[in-house]
């Protein structure tokens, strides 16, 4: 069976290996990133229990295993074992068996997290979670060391990285005056979610580096992708590019797991050929059994499904009204991908505040640290990417006007109940176990301090008040302080 052979990729075996362990590896943060905040977010007495959830129509036609009953721990024992499964991949151990092997620990992956997924609400509505999911079920059918790559999975991955990068370009172009003028970068670095310690290094660039910035950006996501589908060593190159673009943010901002696995993806593009002129010591042929019949019909069966699951997002690709971070189906599979169709100019975030005194003076309230976001004005942002702070995440849209469907108000009832599970989301306890008398909430503008303001004070930010967000607020409900 000779034609068989028109079907493999010899020549992409470390874009497989780093494939398969890069994201098996983002699995395992995925899965411990949810062990540790789930229970508190959305778990039996979370912010949004997912037992509530449930119960309404739209979630009991949900994929997840937690339809049939939901714990604490249940969810823990769902995350321990993708963790296992996910460590084994990384190490390369279901790999040196046959095909089926790597394929059946990636999908059982894949629907773990699916069913995590699905209940996850609002803390988990973010474009990255469908996309790890799409990446780690097209991932799972590039096989085993004994064979070769498959060649449709790899043109697969392709299109998959065109749909991350075309997408998020043509939102761009679509969206904002700011990313046509090219003025969008002088802005981004500093209200981006949640910046890192050199997004104030690259705010501070001269408006001519912003406007390179920009147009490098439009090039990389509207130029870069068509060239992914071309012969070596063309689409080599194109895939370096995506990857250096991605580095780049990886560099100057937190975006999760989101740029990781872009890079990741990538390397689909990526040949031996390319990677031997890199890396001397990489071996440009391999030694494969022949590909069983079985498995190959099952990679042109699948990709088959996925192709036609993939007219949704490119016809959303077209649209005037492109969508944004979108699933056209209740699996995740080939979705449309996009972000920061327009940039804010302001920075807003809302500080959260809590008093042990029975009638507070304004001196009185402490400031409640979060892991990641901006707070102390003289704290350097941490860099906490590829892990994901879900609460974070959501207090920037929550400073933005997003609606909150009742968590924020159930988060200040866990403070002032001293609630462990919901402390430990936070960076510390201002108030070292003890509960608050109050709470409440500011919102406050917040820009990167100038280069004079930081030698002169040491500041990281110039924060200004800018009004109550939520008036003070005690056990039980009374009327506000004064």
């Amino acid at each position: 069976m000779e034609w068989l052979a028109w079907f493999d990729a010899p020549q992409y075996e470390f874009a497989r290996q780093a494939m398969q362990r890069g994201t098996a590896a983002l699995y395992l943060l995925a899965f411990l990133s949810t062990a540790l905040q789930f229970p508190a977010l959305l778990g039996e007495r979370g912010l949004l229990p997912v037992r509530r959830f449930l119960d309404t129509p739209y979630g009991r036609r949900q994929p997840t295993v937690f339809r049939w009953h939901y714990s604490d721990r249940m969810l823990r024992i769902l995350c321990a074992a993708g963790i296992l499964v996910a460590a084994l991949l990384v190490l390369g151990i279901p790999q040196l068996g046959p095909p089926w092997l790597p394929m059946l620990c990636f999908l059982a992956m894949w629907a773990g997290y699916l069913s995590i997924q699905t209940v996850g609400q609002t803390f988990y509505a973010f474009g990255w979670e469908s996309l790890l999911l799409e990446a780690g079920f097209v991932v799972a059918f590039l096989g085993s060391n004994e064979v070769a790559p498959p060649l449709l999975i790899l043109i697969f991955l392709r299109w998959l990285v065109f749909r991350l990068e075309f997408g998020a370009g043509m939102i761009k172009l679509r969206g904002g005056r700011e990313w046509r003028d090219l003025t969008a970068l002088n802005y981004h670095h500093e209200t981006q979610p949640m910046p890192g310690p050199l997004s104030r290094w690259a705010h501070l660039l001269p408006p001519w580096f912003h406007r390179i910035e920009a147009l490098g950006n439009h090039a990389a996501q509207l130029v870069v992708p068509f060239f992914l589908f071309l012969p070596q060593p063309v689409a080599s190159i194109a895939g370096a590019i995506v990857i250096a673009t991605q580095l780049w943010l990886v560099l100057t901002g937190n975006f999760a797991w989101l740029n990781w696995i872009t890079i990741v993806l990538a390397l689909a593009a990526v040949s031996d050929g390319a990677v031997h002129a890199v890396l001397p010591g990489w071996p440009v042929a391999h030694d494969y059994a022949p590909t069983p019949l079985w498995f190959t019909i099952l990679v042109i069966g699948v990709t088959a499904g996925l192709l036609a699951l993939s007219w949704p997002p490119l016809r959303n690709l077209l649209s005037r009204r492109q969508l944004m971070n979108a699933s056209f189906n209740r699996f995740h599979l080939v979705n449309a991908y996009g972000a920061f169709g327009t940039v804010t100019r302001e920075r807003y975030e809302v500080v959260v505040e809590g008093t042990l005194a029975e009638l507070p003076s304004e001196e009185d309230w402490v400031e409640y640290p979060f892991k990641g976001k901006p707070g102390d004005p003289r704290r350097v942002p941490p860099q906490v990417a590829p892990y994901h702070l879900r609460l974070d995440w959501l207090m920037w849209f929550l400073a933005l006007g997003s609606r909150d469907d009742g968590w924020f108000r159930t988060l200040l009832l866990r403070l002032l109940e001293g609630d462990r599970a919901t402390l430990r989301l936070l960076d510390h306890d201002p108030f070292d176990g003890e509960r608050p008398q109050w709470v409440r909430a500011r919102l406050c503008r917040y820009r990167f301090a100038t280069r004079v303001e930081r030698r002169r004070e040491g500041l990281w930010w110039v924060r200004e008040d800018a009004g109550s967000y939520a008036r003070p607020v005690r056990l039980p409900d009374e009327e506000p302080a004064r």
